[in-house]
Formats: structure tokens, C-alpha cells, sequence
């Protein structure tokens, strides 16, 4: 396998660390340089806990005109990411995106720009393959059972609620499912939100707090019964087999896609 050039943006955070040292650790990956708001023209191995002599860029063109990536990995912010990628695309780099947030429009943008360019971009709401096959297997339950209530945990740090896993899980469910009201048709908050917010009839609830990692479980009721398809990340280990999938997959693509299920075999 080729080699393949790679700059992170976000190194510094939880996630971002996580994927130095999977790029490091990887023999067909290599590590260009970093994208930080910080910092900017020092090596990344002069900061704590890092040994990569990579240039550490606050621009991201100039990154990419002078280490010439072929992937971007972003896990920063939503807004951060948005131009992040858009930047990547415009200087022939492709982007993976494992931030959430995207406005429809911002979505739309990308993908005309990444059609354009003819170069594949992934944007991932989630990179745990766990998580993915949670999402695909309510996708299948939804077809037999319509009252489903969707629970994402999270960390008290993350930005967006719900989270961008849960709009997804909304999203294939509703391409099985009819909309429906749920609940009794009288039904009032006597405090508003205690119901969560509605997408066609399912409640979507967001839980922050810390202690917590990455964590949804979807709930099907049904007469007698209860089904509850639920997934963990207990470690942000368990979003790299993922990350490294999709740098390994955007080299082919040409297009944007967005959520891992749609690389899946």
C-alpha cells in the first residue's frame, strides 16, 4: 500500500492526540504536519506529550501548499471544520470530518465543491464501528416497531446537542418509518424540553455530563415488549479503526459521503 500523506487539525485535543498516534503508529500513514489555532510555526514535539517533529500551522493554506497532504483529518469545531474542509478542497487535499454541526447549506457547499474537484470527502458523525452498526441495526428495527425515542450521553464539553450520531440515527430511521406522534395526544411539558426535541413524532434527548464519553442507546416500544439497541465509547481508542478506515477509503473516492455506514462492506 502507498503511502499516505496526512495533516490533522485539532491535535491538541482528545481525539486529535488519539489520531497523531495512530498516524505514527501506522506503517502506510504518515504525518505531514498539524493544523492549530496556536502555536504557529513551532514543532509539534515541543509540546507535552508529543514526538512528531512536524510544523505546527495556524493557517491551513498555507499548511497545505507547503506539506501538499493528500488527507485532511479534522476534529475540531463545527465552524472550524466547515472552512477547514472547503480550504482542503479548494488546494486539492481530501478532507475527513469528524465534527458535527453542519448547517444543511455548509453540507450542500461541500458536497457540489468535493463533485467539482472530482475528490472524496468523508464527513463522519461518528467514527466507532460499534456505534455505526448501532445506527444500521435501528435503521432495520424501525421497520417493525414506530415509537422510538433516541438517548445520546456525552461529555459536558461537547459542543452541539443532539449530537450528530442521533441526527443520523434520526435520519435512517425515517427513511423506514412513517411519521407518527408519539405519546398520549393530550400530553403537555409541564417544563419545557422535558420531552426532548421532536424529529416526525420520535424524542431525541441529550445528556451532558462529565464522566461520560460517547454513549446512545435508541428505545423501540411495542405492545408487551421493549427493544433497546445501545452503544458505548468508553475511550476515544475506539474511534481510530475508523478514522483510519476513512483515510484509507477517501483516497478512492470522488465525492463527499457522509457517515461511515455508507463505506462499510
Amino acid at each position: 500500500m502507498e503511502k499516505i500523506s496526512v495533516v490533522i487539525a485539532g491535535p491538541r485535543g482528545k481525539m486529535g492526540r488519539e489520531a497523531v498516534q495512530l498516524i505514527e503508529q501506522s506503517e502506510h500513514l504518515t504525518l505531514a504536519g498539524v493544523i492549530d489555532r496556536k502555536y504557529d510555526q513551532q514543532l509539534l514535539s515541543e509540546l507535552d506529550g508529543f514526538s512528531s517533529d512536524v510544523k505546527i500551522y495556524t493557517d491551513p493554506g498555507l499548511c497545505f501548499d507547503e506539506t501538499i497532504p493528500d488527507v485532511l483529518v479534522d476534529l475540531t469545531t463545527p465552524e472550524t471544520g466547515y472552512l477547514h474542509a472547503r480550504t482542503a478542497l479548494q488546494h486539492g487535499v481530501r478532507p475527513v470530518i469528524g465534527t458535527t454541526g453542519f448547517t444543511k447549506d455548509e453540507l450542500n457547499e461541500l458536497k457540489e465543491l468535493s463533485k467539482e474537484k472530482k475528490l472524496g470527502t468523508i464527513i463522519a458523525p461518528n467514527f466507532a464501528v460499534g456505534a455505526i452498526l448501532m445506527m444500521k441495526f435501528s435503521q432495520m428495527a424501525a421497520k417493525y416497531f414506530s415509537d422510538i425515542e433516541i438517548i445520546e450521553m456525552h461529555h459536558d464539553q461537547k459542543l452541539d446537542a443532539p449530537s450528530g450520531t442521533a441526527l443520523k440515527t434520526a435520519e435512517m430511521i425515517r427513511e423506514q418509518r412513517s411519521s407518527k406522534k408519539q405519546g398520549h395526544p393530550d400530553e403537555k411539558e409541564t417544563i419545557q424540553g422535558a420531552r426532548g426535541a421532536e424529529m416526525d413524532g420520535m424524542r431525541v434527548h441529550s445528556v451532558r455530563l462529565p464522566g461520560l464519553v460517547a454513549h446512545q442507546q435508541v428505545m423501540f416500544g411495542g405492545e408487551g415488549q421493549l427493544l433497546t439497541i445501545r452503544h458505548d465509547s468508553h475511550d476515544r481508542k475506539s474511534f481510530m479503526s475508523g478514522v483510519k478506515l476513512c483515510i484509507e477509503t477517501v483516497m478512492n473516492l470522488e465525492e463527499l459521503v457522509y457517515g461511515v455506514e455508507n463505506i462499510l462492506d
